[in-house]
């Protein structure tokens, strides 16, 4: 089984490659002055020993749909047509994070249905089968004819948080109405109680508002889990709430960190005590396209990776 990594998690490739002992397969990505895309591989065609064997040669391309979004599908769908032109003929596409996957519904009239339609741009490629993780909802792999195989994060977080929780000092907080049964789900696991607090967002400002909560955290270690840290604005909001009714401390946890500009240091100055993120996105991502300084990484910042769950799966 060869590893080939797009241009967006190689950090994540490698470490896929490496732990699950798989040849890493060479690509060169390159872009033209009009803006368009190429891609290369390491051809096998000059090596005749391989002839007749190239079909059973597995190709996994791992790529993010991070930023850039549209340039990143792009490139997988080019690596994909370039595997497959070279003979290569059971293609696994890893997507850690799955972009467009928050615009799995029509809100208004004359939306289209994003996530149904990158859905479709993937599956015209050679690609047999799809690993992702966390989905923001589990009925966009509803979306796909392939097989898609849903990985999730929470195994690696109970590891993580059980290391370190006492139960009579912790308590998961679930931040808004959409975050109740995962949060009912880590607490269990955990032996925690919960406690949930009543969000409201302005229409008109997008503000996110803390009206209420049930449960007490005075004196408390807060966990708080979600699927991705966007914009943040959840967490810091609940972060600053749960302080002022005494929590201790604020750890929250996401799958997907999409690192959005400015985003990381907003947490960093927040009243939020640690993040918890996978590498599902590469934390130097969006500085390596547009030639910006990196979001420093702090001691807030806990990445932790998901290359072993993606080994398990492939093997």
């Amino acid at each position: 089984m060869q590893i080939f990594s797009g241009s967006s998690n190689q950090d994540l490739a490698k470490k896929i490659a490496k732990v699950g002992d798989f040849e890493w397969g060479k690509v060169e990505s390159s872009q033209f002055e009009n803006g368009e895309r190429r891609v290369r591989i390491d051809s096998r065609r000059d090596l005749p020993a391989q002839a007749g064997k190239r079909d059973s040669i597995g190709g996994v391309i791992v790529q993010s749909l991070s930023h850039p979004v549209d340039e990143h599908l792009i490139e997988f769908c080019l690596l994909s047509d370039a595997l497959s032109r070279d003979g290569y003929t059971n293609l696994v596409g890893v997507i850690p994070w799955l972009g467009y996957s928050k615009q799995d519904k029509v809100f208004l009239p004359g939306e289209s249905l994003a996530a149904k339609v990158i859905a479709q741009i993937i599956q015209t490629t050679k690609v047999k089968k799809l690993i992702t993780f966390d989905l923001h909802n589990r009925a966009i792999t509803g979306f796909f004819d392939i097989p898609v195989v849903e990985l999730s994060a929470k195994q690696i977080f109970l590891e993580y948080f059980s290391k370190k929780i006492t139960v009579s000092e912790w308590v998961v907080v679930a931040p808004d109405e959409g975050a109740v049964k995962s949060s009912a789900y880590y607490a269990r696991e955990l032996d925690l109680p919960i406690a949930y607090i009543d969000k409201r967002r302005d229409l008109k400002t997008g503000r996110v508002v803390v009206a209420g909560m049930t449960g007490d955290v005075e004196g408390k270690r807060v966990i708080i889990i979600d699927d991705m840290i966007v914009t943040g604005s959840t967490m810091m909001e609940s972060a600053r709430y749960l302080k002022k009714q005494g929590a201790k401390s604020v750890t929250v946890a996401a799958t997907h960190h999409l690192y959005v500009p400015g985003v990381q240091e907003k947490l960093e100055k927040s009243a939020i005590d640690e993040v918890v993120v996978t590498d599902s996105v590469q934390h130097t991502a969006y500085s390596k396209q547009h030639n910006r300084k990196p979001q420093a990484v702090s001691h807030k910042l806990k990445i932790l990776s998901v290359a072993q769950l993606i080994v398990d799966e492939l093997e």
